[in-house]
């Protein structure tokens, strides 16, 4: 039997709030006030300040003074900030995973693998984003680093939207699996070079077609 976990509001809130930021429920550069998101939650003002709070520090809402709340919106410096980031840290994640690989590993990393396949035939962007997302998640894990993932989870928020944002370029999401499974290939295989090489190239590549995007939108707004 599973245990029943207990949760506060301020936990449950934020938990709510952020699976819609995730899943675009609440639209990127959307105005958050206390007042609507507290009737809809059926919570305090001060609850939702709390979790605000929560989902600022993780990068997913934005507190403007004497204005308010708004949900994220990437920008081509932030989706650069984050690609550069995500490339160096997930390289040497990539690496020491490799470097220690064993049956057990490989076979959790071969199972995120499979659930990314799955997701992508699904043809749901915010079920295949999530699918890339903890597949990354997973090779950071057998990297084996406490010092590495805690850098990690200080974006991992962040990086969730960045992945969002960038699968939705892809017109073919099943691309996804031809992307990644290289990458899997080369961890599983223990050959850490490789996966270095690989997983950078990959982040790099996405990364650059990305910002090019935003500064196309950013440009034509501008104009």
């Amino acid at each position: 039997m599973k245990a029943v976990i207990k949760q506060s509001a301020e936990a449950q809130a934020v938990e709510i709030l952020r699976s819609q930021i995730l899943s675009g429920s609440l639209a990127a550069g959307e105005r958050l006030t206390e007042m609507d998101l507290a009737a809809r939650l059926n919570v305090s003002r001060g609850t939702v300040r709390t979790a605000l709070h929560v989902l600022a520090r993780e990068g997913l809402v934005l507190q403007i003074p004497y204005t308010g709340w708004t949900v994220l919106k990437l920008t081509a410096q932030d989706a650069w900030e984050l690609y550069t980031l995500r490339a160096t840290l997930e390289s040497f994640g990539a690496q020491l995973a490799a470097e220690q690989i064993d049956p057990s590993g490989a076979r959790e990393l071969q199972a995120a693998q499979a659930a990314l396949v799955k997701a992508t035939h699904g043809g749901n962007l915010a079920v295949a984003s999530e699918a890339d997302f903890a597949l990354h998640q997973t090779i950071m894990r057998l990297a084996r680093h406490k010092r590495l993932a805690d850098q990690y989870r200080l974006v991992e928020q962040q990086v969730r939207v960045y992945i969002f944002s960038s699968a939705a370029l892809m017109p073919d999401m099943t691309k996804l699996v031809d992307q990644h499974q290289p990458i899997v290939d080369a961890i599983t295989k223990g050959h850490a070079d490789m996966a270095h090489m690989l997983i950078s190239e990959h982040i790099t590549s996405e990364g650059e077609l990305l910002v090019a995007r935003l500064k196309e939108q950013e440009a034509r707004h501008a104009a």
